[in-house]
């Protein structure tokens, strides 16, 4: 039986109804989120929010705009399908001082189709006293409840949101999964291979696998043992290249993958072999790496190009020249449909999952940081040579580690890059990304967080 993810939850309505505002209320942040790593969509829309101990993953869709001559043109009103199919739970914001438009209407239309919960809410209402001037208009949009909301000045809020945990899905740590579950989510665009891949590991047609884009429209989840331990294969739909919709709303195709991206220890990224690494594999691969999970990139349908020697060269420089941000990430080639290269992903996971939580003493570590710094002396900032006073290992999933310096300002990136490759070197950990992070030894004391 599937096990149900994380729910997503969309914010549909029009430009300056309040999304933003209450998405920022929601997520307690006051700016989009920019990350460093190539291939990561540097505006994100996007963000996973704690409620009521039950995680969701809060999405604003932007605007649904009125067009001449038509409430909604072509490209929006599939905007507005994109986000009412993908989500779990809809917020539909109205604007209680405009009242309703014809936009509303349709997008009330459309939400009376769907069987997914809704909630209307009427946002811009201060207090009780606008509650009952301005709500009563929106009962022709022939729902049976609205919620009065102030987004900015929080009326309403914490009833809406109380509602809104009781119906989110439960989390994975109320799902009973046996203890130390390494949990695998597989990756990549429709149609190259996901499903079949599983299906190969499980050894029976556990999904429907089909040659139509698009088949495996939500996260389905099988638990698996092999040998000693236990696995959650989460096969996700398939992440779609853009088309015609706009980069904002696009991220609707990528939703259930990135609420499956939380879940998961290790992503498995599959390339297509006949058509190698495009653009939308490098997007995914970035997200895997902006959430700091393990990694494992397969090259699939390797029986296209197996007498081909000169396009198998070609493919393996394309994938090292497209993320060489992921160098450390095993690289293995495979055939869903014929077997080949199956077995060897067990031991991999098992290799990459190992040091994914790998746990380390903290002298080991400090011996290590002492001989980096005496292999290559650390530069001089302001007239003083930076010191490194002591490091501990601070978390897991992946392996993430604190450095005291005199001067964290100072470490000038390719140091720190160097003592990255220091510690990977020194600790075996070839195969994840660690994180590495350089504090000023003396900044509590200058009432600094």
């Amino acid at each position: 039986m599937p096990i149900q993810t994380h729910s997503v939850v969309a914010l549909v309505g029009r430009p300056n109804v309040g999304k933003s505002t209450l998405f920022n209320r929601i997520t307690k942040s006051r700016k989009a989120l920019v990350d460093p790593t190539p291939g990561v969509t540097r505006d994100r829309h996007y963000e996973k929010v704690m409620w009521n101990d039950k995680l969701f993953m809060l999405v604003d869709t932007g605007g649904i705009e009125d067009s001449s001559g038509d409430a909604m043109g072509g490209h929006i009103r599939d905007q507005a399908l994109n986000a009412i199919e993908e989500a779990d739970i809809i917020l539909f914001l109205l604007d209680g001082r405009e009242g309703v438009t014809p936009a509303d209407k349709e997008v009330a239309n459309m939400l009376r189709r769907t069987r997914k919960t809704i909630f209307y809410v009427v946002n811009k209402i201060d207090g009780p006293e606008q509650e009952i001037e301005q709500m009563s208009q929106f009962y022709e949009l022939g729902v049976e409840e609205l919620w009065a909301l102030s987004s900015e000045h929080k009326y309403g809020y914490h009833t809406l949101m109380d509602a809104l945990g009781e119906s989110l899905i439960a989390s994975d740590d109320d799902l009973g999964l046996p203890e130390g579950t390494v949990k695998v989510a597989f990756f990549g665009r429709p149609n190259v291979g996901k499903s079949s891949m599983i299906n190969q590991i499980l050894g029976q047609d556990r999904m429907v696998v089909s040659s139509v884009s698009g088949t495996t429209r939500d996260s389905v989840d099988t638990l698996l043992s092999h040998g000693k331990h236990n696995y959650l294969l989460i096969d996700t739909a398939g992440i779609r290249r853009k088309g015609k919709t706009k980069e904002k709303l696009e991220k609707f195709s990528i939703l259930k993958a990135l609420a499956a991206l939380e879940r998961c220890d290790i992503a498995v990224v599959l390339i297509d072999a006949d058509e190698g690494i495009t653009e939308q594999d490098t997007k995914v691969i970035g997200y895997t790496q902006e959430q700091g999970r393990g990694l494992i990139l397969v090259v699939n349908k390797w029986d296209l190009v197996k007498d081909v020697k000169e396009r198998q060269r070609q493919i393996m420089a394309e994938i090292s020249l497209a993320v060489p941000f992921v160098g450390f990430a095993p690289l293995l080639t495979a055939s869903a449909l014929t077997g080949y290269g199956i077995k060897r992903l067990f031991p991999t996971i098992g290799s990459v999952y190992k040091q994914f939580t790998s746990v380390f003493p903290t002298s080991a570590l400090n011996r290590l940081l002492k001989d980096a710094v005496e292999d290559h002396s650390p530069p001089i900032y302001k007239n003083k040579r930076l010191k490194f006073y002591y490091t501990s290992q601070v978390g897991n999933r992946p392996p993430k580690f604190v450095i005291m310096s005199n001067s964290s300002k100072g470490v000038h990136f390719s140091y720190e890059r160097y003592l990255t490759n220091r510690f990977r070197e020194g600790l075996g950990l070839d195969k994840v990304p660690i994180q590495l992070f350089i504090r000023d030894k003396n900044r509590d004391k200058k009432g600094k967080r």
